[in-house]
C-alpha cells in the first residue's frame, strides 16, 4: 500500500529497489564516454550529438535547442502520469579547457578517460560531467525499477555555462560565450520546471547560497612616445601610472571583502590581468595600460550597488589624477543565487541523502559561479548538490567512483521525493 506525506506518493519498496538499480559498470562506461568527448565552450556539438541518443534511449522526448549554429542544448522531458510537480537535472557540457593548454599536462587535463585507483580522471569529469553521467543513471534505475513518476523529469545538457565573455576586439565569438549562456536560452525557450538540481562539485553539501561575479576594467592613459625621447617622463608612462592605480586597487579590496561579506565568507576580488604595452616595439611607451578585476558579489547584494561601490573608486583615482585620461568599464554582471533552506527540495535532498550516506547533507555557500544564477530569475528555484570535486589535484580533474554511485542513488530518490510516484 502507498503511504502520502506532504503530497508524496511513495511504495515502502521503492527506495530499496531503486537503489539495487543503479549499475555502477553502467555509470562509470557514461562517464567515460562523456570525457572521451572533447567539448570546450564553443564547441560542443558532439557531446550534443551524444546526449541526444542517450536521452533518446530513454525513452524521454528531446527537443535541440539551437542557442547558436553548432552550439544546441539538448533537453530530455520523462512525461509523468501527472499530479505531481517537475524536476529538471541541469549540467553544462562545456568543459573549463579545451586540453591542449601547455601549462596544463595532467591526465586530468585532457578529454580523455582513465579509470585507476577507484576513480575516473580527464577533463570535465568534475565540472560536470559526472553530473550528467549521474542524471542519465538515475533515469535509468526509475525506468528499470519499474516506477512511474507523476511529474516530469527532464535532464537539460546545456552549453556555455563555463566563466567566460568576450571583450574587446580581440576576444570575440563562440570559444567566449559562457556564463549561463545556454541557461537563459533554455529557460526562455520552454525548457522550464518547478524547480532544479544542479550536480556542480559541491563535496555532497546543499550550496544555499552562492556568489555572482562582477568583471571590471580601469584603463590608464600616458603619452606614447619613442624610448630615445622619452628621458624624465617615466612617470608619466602609463604602466607605471597603472601601479599606482592598482596600489588603490589594493587598498579598496579589503573595504569590499568586508562589505561583501555573505553566509561567513568574505568577499573576493581577484586582478585577472593587465595589459599594456607591445612585446614586439618595446622602443615605444604604452599609450594605455588596463586592469582587469574580477569582483565576486553576493546573492544579497544588488549588481547595481556593487558597480555603484566600482564606480566610487574609479571617481576617487580621476579625481586624484585627472592627468591619467582615466577610463572604466564593466562587462560582466554575473547574479548570484540563493535558496531557501526550508524549500522543498532542500528538504527532499536531506532526507534521501541521509537514507544513502548514513548522515544529513552539510550546507555550503561558494564563491564560484552556477547556472543557477539564470535559472532562478526564470522561477526555476534551484541547489547545487553534487560529488566530490576532486578539482585541487596537480593532476586535474577527477572523481571517486563511489561518491558518483552515491550521488547518482540520491539523485533517483529525490526524483520519487519531488515528483510523487503513480500508483
Amino acid at each position: 500500500a502507498a503511504g502520502a506525506e506532504g503530497g508524496r506518493v511513495i511504495s515502502p519498496a521503492t527506495p530499496e529497489t531503486l537503489l539495487r538499480h543503479v549499475d555502477e559498470e553502467r555509470l562509470v562506461d557514461t562517464a567515460r564516454a562523456l570525457v572521451d568527448i572533447s567539448s570546450p565552450t564553443g564547441h560542443e556539438l558532439e557531446l550534443a550529438e551524444h546526449m541526444r541518443v542517450l536521452l533518446a534511449e530513454l525513452g524521454m522526448s528531446v527537443a535541440w535547442q539551437e542557442v547558436e549554429e553548432g552550439r544546441p542544448n539538448v533537453v530530455g522531458t520523462l512525461a509523468g502520469a501527472g499530479g505531481g510537480p517537475s524536476l529538471m537535472f541541469n549540467g553544462h557540457m562545456d568543459t573549463s579547457y579545451s586540453g591542449s593548454e601547455p601549462h596544463l599536462t595532467g591526465i586530468g587535463f585532457k578529454p580523455r578517460a582513465v579509470v585507476k585507483e577507484g576513480r575516473i580522471w580527464g577533463l570535465g569529469i568534475s565540472n560536470m560531467k559526472g553530473a550528467l553521467a549521474c542524471y542519465v543513471e538515475a533515469l535509468r534505475a526509475l525506468l528499470d525499477a519499474g516506477v512511474r513518476l507523476r511529474g516530469d523529469v527532464l535532464i537539460a545538457a546545456v552549453v556555455g555555462e563555463i566563466e567566460k565573455t568576450q571583450w574587446g576586439e580581440e576576444f570575440r565569438g563562440r570559444d567566449y560565450r559562457g556564463y549561463a549562456a545556454g541557461s537563459r536560452h533554455l529557460a526562455t525557450h520552454g525548457g522550464i520546471a518547478d524547480m532544479c538540481v544542479l550536480g556542480e562539485p559541491t563535496e555532497q553539501r546543499i550550496v544555499l547560497g552562492h556568489y555572482g561575479a562582477m568583471w571590471c576594467r580601469i584603463g590608464v592613459g600616458g603619452p606614447f612616445v619613442h624610448t630615445a625621447f622619452s628621458e624624465g617622463r617615466l612617470e608619466e608612462n602609463s604602466i607605471v601610472r597603472a601601479r599606482h592605480a592598482l596600489d588603490r586597487v589594493l587598498e579598496w579590496i579589503p573595504e569590499w571583502e568586508r562589505r561583501a561579506t555573505y553566509r561567513g565568507l568574505k568577499g573576493v576580488v581577484n586582478v585577472g590581468s593587465i595589459r599594456g604595452g607591445f612585446p614586439w616595439r618595446l622602443s615605444r611607451t604604452p599609450g594605455r595600460t588596463d586592469i582587469f578585476l574580477d569582483v565576486r558579489v553576493p546573492p544579497s547584494m544588488r549588481m547595481q550597488d556593487a558597480r555603484g561601490t566600482f564606480d566610487e573608486l574609479v571617481r576617487g583615482l580621476r579625481e586624484d589624477h585627472p592627468e591619467w585620461e582615466l577610463d572604466s568599464e564593466v562587462f560582466v554582471t554575473a547574479p548570484g543565487s540563493e535558496i531557501d533552506e526550508g524549500h522543498p527540495l532542500i528538504q527532499a535532498i536531506d532526507r534521501v541523502h541521509s537514507t544513502v550516506f548514513g548522515e544529513p547533507p552539510e550546507r555550503d555557500a561558494v564563491r564560484w559561479f552556477s547556472d543557477a544564477s539564470a535559472l532562478t530569475r526564470y522561477g526555476i528555484e534551484t541547489v547545487n548538490y553534487g560529488t566530490s570535486s576532486g578539482l585541487p589535484d596537480p593532476e586535474g580533474e577527477n572523481l571517486d567512483i563511489e561518491g558518483l554511485v552515491q550521488i547518482a542513488k540520491v539523485y533517483a530518490l529525490v526524483a520519487t521525493e519531488i515528483c510523487g510516484v503513480d500508483g
